[in-house]
């Protein structure tokens, strides 16, 4: 009997208690009156009772700001973002000028921030960033729940300070790494001539200057008589969608679409090419997971209007565009505006572009991060220890097993590296002697790019 009074007691104290907060949310709502026909009657009110009531002092421009963020979050559209004065800075900075960071594209995917690809050069690239790997921590502090730009000033910083980013992989796990900011040029061309007179175009993304780089290259290989070109799209994040009309116009004849726009009402508009003179020179375009966006605009552009083979593996899929208006204070929105279609209305958003000619790179390309302050040793194992043997036996040191510990062997080995290239030997892979395997393997995979070498042989037979 007393142990059911007690419930009883329970549940009307319970009943009580659940009634004071009902009469305090009554006492501050019961005169609030919100007009049915004003879509934003109720955000005002809500605004009007925190400035009232709120137990401190609010500031307003923070209310207003968070109102806006809310309101593009809203969309859940990883493409679409409002950016105050500071994120708007850095945004523009990244479309038209240099910066100081990592250099790596970024984006919103899913609620993580995901790399769409790192530049060309950059220490992001240097350090094995790769397309799709998910971003946890930046400096031992979570980015969940950040957009993109808010990462993105986190991951920034001056030139030779480090930023130390912890990674998911797909099929490998966490990773971490820890990276030396630099100045990110604003050169997005890179031009040179190989293999029998053939001229290699690598395009690093599409900024303000891309075009014009573009025609001076083009320009410059042609002066050297050149006979073929190569076009290298690989880890190019994109960038400016006009940009990519006026570069695929250099190659699509007259009158051929180059993509098309579909608006938000169904409405469809194309652009064509109205270029009268196209670059007389058989050509083939390289492209990969990291090739992104205006990437593939010109990439689509060029297959299927110019009847330019793409070599590689498929690209990212991002089929959606955007524009960025900006407020008096130089804050912004950038949202998406239209999906774009490739020349025949295909839409490769989350798909991507399949090649025509399926090449992929080395294992060795794909090796986990290895950082240069792992202390590498006998009795040690992890998966950073098969990433170095792996890199090792890649730069002919064959004897080497395939498993994840450093032993006797693995430090003969070591020795024998550290040696041949003038390093403390020690036996340790770590600071200097992880630094100098990754760059031998950076010029390994030069010497065996087997997306360049099946591109230059396509291109080959097209100008037998």
């Amino acid at each position: 009997m007393k142990k059911s009074k007690f419930i009883i007691w329970i549940i009307i104290t319970a009943i009580l208690s659940s009634g004071i907060t009902f009469s305090f949310l009554q006492f501050y709502g019961v005169n609030q009156s919100v007009d049915e026909g004003d879509p934003f009657a109720k955000l005002k009110s809500t605004y009007e009772i925190l400035e009232k009531g709120y137990y401190k002092n609010i500031e307003t421009d923070k209310l207003v700001e968070g109102a806006i963020k809310g309101m593009v979050n809203s969309l859940e559209d990883p493409y679409s973002v409002y950016m105050d004065v500071e994120e708007a800075k850095s945004f523009n900075e990244n479309i038209s000028s240099s910066f100081e960071g990592i250099g790596a594209e970024v984006q919103e995917s899913n609620g993580n921030i995901m790399i769409v690809s790192p530049i060309k050069g950059s220490p992001a690239e240097e350090a094995g960033l790769k397309p799709k790997d998910i971003i946890l921590t930046v400096d031992g502090e979570s980015v969940e729940g950040l957009t993109v730009n808010e990462a993105v000033l986190k991951i920034r910083g001056e030139k030779g300070s480090k930023v130390k980013l912890v990674v998911r992989r797909e099929g490998v796990g966490e990773l971490t790494f820890t990276i030396t900011r630099d100045t990110i040029p604003l050169e997005t061309v890179y031009s040179e001539v190989i293999d029998d007179n053939i001229g290699k175009i690598q395009i690093t993304k599409f900024s303000e200057s891309t075009t014009e780089e573009l025609e001076k290259a083009i320009a410059d290989l042609q002066k050297k008589n050149v006979k073929g070109l190569v076009i290298d799209l690989r880890q190019n994040p994109g960038g400016l969608m006009n940009r990519a009309i006026e570069m695929s116009q250099l190659f699509v004849p007259k009158g051929k679409n180059i993509m098309q726009v579909e608006n938000n009402n169904g409405s469809k508009e194309v652009y064509k090419s109205e270029n009268n003179q196209v670059v007389d020179l058989p050509a083939t375009v390289i492209v990969d997971g990291g090739t992104a966006s205006a990437g593939e605009i010109m990439a689509a552009a060029l297959n299927q209007s110019a009847g330019i083979t793409l070599v590689g593996e498929k690209t990212f899929g991002k089929g959606t565009i955007q524009t960025a208006q900006t407020f008096k204070d130089n804050s912004s929105v950038k949202f998406t505006t239209a999906k774009w279609l490739t020349p025949d209305g295909t839409w490769i958003h989350e798909k991507g572009i399949e090649p025509q000619v399926k090449v992929e790179l080395p294992e060795y390309a794909h090796v986990s991060y290895v950082n240069p302050e792992s202390g590498l040793k006998i009795g040690v194992s992890s998966d950073e220890v098969k990433s170095a043997k792996t890199m090792l036996k890649a730069l002919g040191y064959e004897s080497l097993n395939e498993e994840n510990s450093f032993d006797e062997e693995t430090e003969e080995v070591v020795k024998e590296f550290q040696a041949k290239h003038k390093l403390t030997v020690n036996g340790q892979i770590t600071g200097e002697t992880t630094i100098k395997l990754y760059e031998e393997i950076q010029k390994k995979l030069q010497e065996n790019d087997t997306q360049l070498e099946k591109a230059i042989s396509v291109l080959k037979e097209k100008m037998e």
